[in-house]
Protein backbone atom coordinates (compact mmCIF):
# COMPACT_ATOMS: atom_id res chain seq x y z
CA UNK A 1 0.00 0.00 0.00
CA UNK A 2 1.31 2.97 -0.85
CA UNK A 3 0.92 5.87 1.88
CA UNK A 4 1.38 9.64 1.66
CA UNK A 5 2.97 11.37 4.31
CA UNK A 6 0.03 13.45 5.40
CA UNK A 7 -1.95 10.22 6.14
CA UNK A 8 0.07 8.18 8.04
CA UNK A 9 -1.27 6.79 11.37
CA UNK A 10 0.32 6.08 14.56
CA UNK A 11 0.48 2.17 14.45
CA UNK A 12 2.02 2.19 10.56
CA UNK A 13 5.04 0.31 9.96
CA UNK A 14 6.52 2.02 6.83
CA UNK A 15 9.62 1.45 4.71
CA UNK A 16 10.82 4.59 2.43
CA UNK A 17 13.94 4.53 -0.13
CA UNK A 18 16.08 7.90 0.53
CA UNK A 19 17.16 9.68 -2.76
CA UNK A 20 19.95 11.36 -0.77
CA UNK A 21 21.31 12.41 2.20
CA UNK A 22 19.25 15.17 2.42
CA UNK A 23 16.02 13.50 1.81
CA UNK A 24 16.94 10.88 4.67
CA UNK A 25 17.24 13.73 7.05
CA UNK A 26 13.97 15.16 5.39
CA UNK A 27 12.51 12.25 6.79
CA UNK A 28 13.49 11.34 9.62
CA UNK A 29 12.98 14.84 10.77
CA UNK A 30 9.79 14.78 10.13
CA UNK A 31 9.38 11.57 11.10
CA UNK A 32 10.49 12.72 14.42
CA UNK A 33 7.92 15.79 14.13
CA UNK A 34 5.01 13.91 13.70
CA UNK A 35 5.42 12.08 17.06
CA UNK A 36 6.35 15.42 18.86
CA UNK A 37 3.25 16.65 17.82
CA UNK A 38 1.32 13.31 18.91
CA UNK A 39 2.73 13.19 22.18
CA UNK A 40 4.39 10.12 21.52
CA UNK A 41 7.93 9.01 22.87
CA UNK A 42 10.51 9.03 19.73
CA UNK A 43 13.49 6.48 20.17
CA UNK A 44 15.89 7.22 17.49
CA UNK A 45 19.00 4.51 16.78
CA UNK A 46 22.20 6.20 15.54
CA UNK A 47 25.13 5.40 13.64
CA UNK A 48 27.72 6.91 11.43
CA UNK A 49 26.88 10.01 13.11
CA UNK A 50 23.46 10.55 12.18
CA UNK A 51 21.76 11.84 15.28
CA UNK A 52 23.61 15.12 14.55
CA UNK A 53 21.89 15.65 11.63
CA UNK A 54 18.47 14.89 13.05
CA UNK A 55 19.32 17.56 16.04
CA UNK A 56 20.45 19.77 13.49
CA UNK A 57 17.42 19.71 11.10
CA UNK A 58 15.04 19.39 14.25
CA UNK A 59 16.82 23.01 15.80
CA UNK A 60 15.79 24.11 11.87
CA UNK A 61 12.17 23.05 11.77
CA UNK A 62 12.03 25.17 15.33
CA UNK A 63 12.01 21.96 17.55
CA UNK A 64 13.21 22.64 21.16
CA UNK A 65 15.90 19.98 20.98
CA UNK A 66 17.26 20.62 24.53
CA UNK A 67 13.76 20.04 25.34
CA UNK A 68 12.85 17.41 23.40
CA UNK A 69 16.11 14.99 24.82
CA UNK A 70 15.47 16.76 28.65
CA UNK A 71 12.79 14.85 28.55
CA UNK A 72 13.03 11.76 26.95
CA UNK A 73 10.51 12.62 24.57
CA UNK A 74 13.38 12.15 21.69
CA UNK A 75 15.79 9.46 22.89
CA UNK A 76 19.19 9.24 21.05
CA UNK A 77 20.52 5.49 21.17
CA UNK A 78 24.26 5.89 20.28
CA UNK A 79 26.35 4.02 17.73
CA UNK A 80 27.36 1.66 20.34
CA UNK A 81 24.07 0.96 22.06
CA UNK A 82 22.42 0.22 18.36
CA UNK A 83 25.53 -2.30 17.31
CA UNK A 84 24.48 -3.84 20.63
CA UNK A 85 21.12 -4.08 20.36
CA UNK A 86 21.90 -5.78 17.20
CA UNK A 87 23.90 -8.46 18.86
CA UNK A 88 20.99 -9.69 21.35
CA UNK A 89 19.24 -12.75 20.26
CA UNK A 90 15.84 -12.11 18.35
CA UNK A 91 13.55 -12.98 21.60
CA UNK A 92 15.61 -10.54 23.55
CA UNK A 93 15.26 -7.86 21.23
CA UNK A 94 11.07 -8.23 21.25
CA UNK A 95 11.64 -8.18 25.00
CA UNK A 96 13.32 -4.90 25.22
CA UNK A 97 11.31 -3.00 22.81
CA UNK A 98 7.77 -4.52 24.56
CA UNK A 99 9.53 -3.15 27.61
CA UNK A 100 9.46 0.33 26.36
CA UNK A 101 6.73 0.70 24.70
CA UNK A 102 5.09 -0.56 28.07
CA UNK A 103 7.39 2.06 29.67
CA UNK A 104 6.64 4.93 27.32
CA UNK A 105 2.74 4.40 28.05
CA UNK A 106 2.72 4.41 31.48
CA UNK A 107 5.39 7.90 31.20
CA UNK A 108 1.98 9.41 29.78
CA UNK A 109 2.98 9.24 26.30
CA UNK A 110 0.84 8.22 23.62
CA UNK A 111 2.76 5.98 21.98
CA UNK A 112 6.30 4.94 21.04
CA UNK A 113 7.68 5.46 17.52
CA UNK A 114 11.47 4.19 15.82
CA UNK A 115 14.02 4.82 13.15
CA UNK A 116 17.14 5.45 12.43
CA UNK A 117 20.19 4.07 10.94
CA UNK A 118 19.81 0.39 10.40
CA UNK A 119 22.68 -0.60 8.32
CA UNK A 120 23.86 -2.70 11.73
CA UNK A 121 21.68 -5.18 10.92
CA UNK A 122 23.97 -6.25 7.94
CA UNK A 123 27.50 -5.80 9.55
CA UNK A 124 29.27 -8.26 11.11
CA UNK A 125 28.33 -9.39 14.75
CA UNK A 126 24.85 -9.18 13.72
CA UNK A 127 22.71 -12.41 14.88
CA UNK A 128 19.71 -12.53 12.27
CA UNK A 129 19.95 -11.62 9.06
CA UNK A 130 17.84 -7.77 7.87
CA UNK A 131 14.46 -9.88 7.10
CA UNK A 132 14.15 -11.63 10.36
CA UNK A 133 15.01 -8.43 11.88
CA UNK A 134 12.18 -6.67 9.88
CA UNK A 135 9.80 -9.41 10.58
CA UNK A 136 10.26 -9.13 14.23
CA UNK A 137 9.20 -5.51 14.11
CA UNK A 138 6.19 -6.03 11.89
CA UNK A 139 5.47 -8.38 14.94
CA UNK A 140 5.87 -5.53 17.18
CA UNK A 141 3.75 -3.10 15.80
CA UNK A 142 1.15 -5.90 15.23
CA UNK A 143 0.95 -6.62 19.02
CA UNK A 144 1.03 -3.10 20.21
CA UNK A 145 -2.41 -2.25 18.67
CA UNK A 146 -1.63 1.45 17.76
CA UNK A 147 1.02 2.09 20.29
CA UNK A 148 4.06 1.58 17.99
CA UNK A 149 5.08 3.27 14.74
CA UNK A 150 7.86 2.49 12.86
CA UNK A 151 10.04 4.34 9.70
CA UNK A 152 12.26 2.02 8.05
CA UNK A 153 14.61 3.56 5.78
CA UNK A 154 17.33 1.96 3.12
CA UNK A 155 19.35 4.44 1.68
CA UNK A 156 21.92 3.54 -1.33
CA UNK A 157 25.00 4.57 0.42
CA UNK A 158 24.59 1.53 3.32
CA UNK A 159 22.48 -0.64 1.57
CA UNK A 160 23.36 -2.86 -1.38
CA UNK A 161 20.91 -2.32 -4.45
CA UNK A 162 19.58 -6.34 -4.01
CA UNK A 163 19.03 -5.41 -0.30
CA UNK A 164 16.90 -2.94 -1.43
CA UNK A 165 14.61 -4.61 -3.40
CA UNK A 166 14.09 -7.10 -0.93
CA UNK A 167 13.05 -5.14 1.97
CA UNK A 168 11.19 -2.99 -0.61
CA UNK A 169 9.00 -6.88 -1.09
CA UNK A 170 8.64 -7.57 2.39
CA UNK A 171 7.26 -4.40 3.44
CA UNK A 172 3.22 -4.03 2.82
CA UNK A 173 3.28 0.14 3.02
CA UNK A 174 5.78 2.03 1.47
CA UNK A 175 5.81 6.06 1.65
CA UNK A 176 4.70 7.66 -1.97
CA UNK A 177 7.42 9.40 -3.39
CA UNK A 178 7.35 13.06 -3.19
CA UNK A 179 8.12 15.17 -6.66
CA UNK A 180 11.34 17.16 -5.63
CA UNK A 181 14.58 17.85 -7.90
CA UNK A 182 17.86 16.32 -5.81
CA UNK A 183 21.06 16.32 -7.13
CA UNK A 184 22.81 15.05 -3.83
CA UNK A 185 24.01 18.53 -3.33
CA UNK A 186 20.75 20.39 -3.41
CA UNK A 187 17.41 19.29 -2.21
CA UNK A 188 14.07 21.26 -3.24
CA UNK A 189 10.68 20.98 -2.09
CA UNK A 190 7.63 22.62 -3.51
CA UNK A 191 4.87 23.00 -0.82
CA UNK A 192 2.12 24.73 -2.83
CA UNK A 193 2.06 27.35 -5.17
CA UNK A 194 4.71 29.84 -4.94
CA UNK A 195 6.34 28.16 -2.03
CA UNK A 196 9.45 25.83 -1.65
CA UNK A 197 11.93 24.45 1.14
CA UNK A 198 15.33 24.27 -0.25
CA UNK A 199 18.12 21.67 1.52
CA UNK A 200 21.74 21.61 0.94
CA UNK A 201 24.30 23.66 -0.74
CA UNK A 202 24.09 26.21 -4.60
CA UNK A 203 26.57 26.87 -6.64
CA UNK A 204 27.40 26.96 -10.45
CA UNK A 205 26.21 22.89 -10.59
CA UNK A 206 22.35 23.85 -9.53
CA UNK A 207 22.33 27.33 -9.84
CA UNK A 208 19.74 27.18 -13.16
CA UNK A 209 16.90 25.00 -10.99
CA UNK A 210 16.48 28.17 -8.56
CA UNK A 211 16.27 30.53 -11.35
CA UNK A 212 13.77 28.00 -13.11
CA UNK A 213 12.18 27.64 -9.80
CA UNK A 214 11.18 31.32 -8.74
CA UNK A 215 10.31 31.92 -12.68
CA UNK A 216 7.76 28.91 -12.23
CA UNK A 217 6.61 29.68 -8.82
CA UNK A 218 6.30 33.37 -10.00
CA UNK A 219 4.11 31.70 -13.06
CA UNK A 220 1.46 29.63 -10.91
CA UNK A 221 1.03 32.48 -8.26
CA UNK A 222 0.00 34.69 -11.45
CA UNK A 223 -2.08 32.60 -12.82
CA UNK A 224 -3.74 31.36 -9.21
CA UNK A 225 -6.47 34.34 -8.41
CA UNK A 226 -6.18 33.04 -4.61
CA UNK A 227 -2.65 32.83 -4.24
CA UNK A 228 -0.78 34.80 -1.89
CA UNK A 229 0.97 37.80 -3.67
CA UNK A 230 4.46 36.28 -2.13
CA UNK A 231 7.18 33.55 -3.63
CA UNK A 232 7.79 32.36 -0.26
CA UNK A 233 11.26 30.16 0.15
CA UNK A 234 12.19 28.24 3.23
CA UNK A 235 16.33 28.43 3.21
CA UNK A 236 16.75 27.03 7.12
CA UNK A 237 18.49 24.23 5.84
CA UNK A 238 20.58 25.90 2.98
CA UNK A 239 24.18 26.04 4.10
CA UNK A 240 25.80 27.51 1.46
CA UNK A 241 24.70 29.73 -1.95
CA UNK A 242 28.13 31.06 -4.22
CA UNK A 243 27.90 34.76 -4.95
CA UNK A 244 26.24 34.20 -8.21
CA UNK A 245 23.32 32.45 -7.10
CA UNK A 246 22.64 35.09 -4.22
CA UNK A 247 22.86 38.34 -6.97
CA UNK A 248 20.88 35.85 -9.10
CA UNK A 249 17.94 35.98 -6.30
CA UNK A 250 18.61 39.29 -5.94
CA UNK A 251 18.19 40.64 -9.71
CA UNK A 252 15.14 37.84 -10.03
CA UNK A 253 13.32 39.61 -7.28
CA UNK A 254 13.63 42.86 -9.04
CA UNK A 255 11.84 41.74 -11.76
CA UNK A 256 9.24 40.66 -10.52
CA UNK A 257 5.69 43.03 -10.58
CA UNK A 258 5.11 45.81 -8.11
CA UNK A 259 2.49 43.30 -6.66
CA UNK A 260 4.66 40.52 -6.04
CA UNK A 261 7.74 40.29 -3.97
CA UNK A 262 10.42 37.44 -2.96
CA UNK A 263 10.75 36.60 0.44
CA UNK A 264 13.15 34.35 2.05
CA UNK A 265 12.39 32.30 5.57
CA UNK A 266 15.03 31.71 7.72
CA UNK A 267 17.98 32.05 6.75
CA UNK A 268 21.31 31.07 7.91
CA UNK A 269 23.28 34.21 9.06
CA UNK A 270 26.81 32.79 6.14
CA UNK A 271 24.01 32.54 3.57
CA UNK A 272 22.73 36.29 4.84
CA UNK A 273 26.00 37.73 4.79
CA UNK A 274 26.52 36.98 1.06
CA UNK A 275 23.27 38.04 0.23
CA UNK A 276 23.29 41.01 1.58
CA UNK A 277 26.91 41.88 0.05
CA UNK A 278 25.15 41.37 -3.42
CA UNK A 279 22.65 44.64 -2.37
CA UNK A 280 19.44 42.28 -0.83
CA UNK A 281 19.40 45.00 1.81
CA UNK A 282 19.08 47.48 -1.18
CA UNK A 283 16.01 45.46 -3.08
CA UNK A 284 12.52 46.79 -2.36
CA UNK A 285 10.72 43.09 -3.50
CA UNK A 286 13.13 41.17 -1.46
CA UNK A 287 12.64 40.68 1.97
CA UNK A 288 13.50 37.78 4.95
CA UNK A 289 12.05 36.83 7.56
CA UNK A 290 12.58 34.13 10.52
CA UNK A 291 8.85 32.78 10.75
CA UNK A 292 8.87 29.60 8.91
CA UNK A 293 6.57 29.48 5.31
CA UNK A 294 2.64 29.97 6.04
CA UNK A 295 2.17 26.78 4.23
CA UNK A 296 2.91 23.95 6.20
CA UNK A 297 5.26 21.24 4.91
CA UNK A 298 3.89 17.76 4.98
CA UNK A 299 5.11 15.61 8.00
CA UNK A 300 7.65 14.05 6.09
CA UNK A 301 8.34 12.74 2.82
Amino acid sequence: MIKVADDLSSGDHVCAIPDSPEHLGELTAGFVSQGVARDERIVFYDDDGAADRLLRRLDEDGHDVESLLRSRQLDIIPPEGTRRIFALPLPDVHAGVSDEVARSLAGGWNGMRFTGQMHGTIAPGAVASLPEYDGLLARLVRENDHALTALCTYDHAHFPGDQIEIMQALHRDHLAPVGAYDDGLLRIVRLGPGHARLAGEIDHSNRTKITSLLHSSLDAVLRSPDASAEIGLDLASVRFVDVATAAALVHAAEAFPATHRLVLHRVRPRVQRVLDRCGAAFSPQLSFTDAPLPVAPPPFG
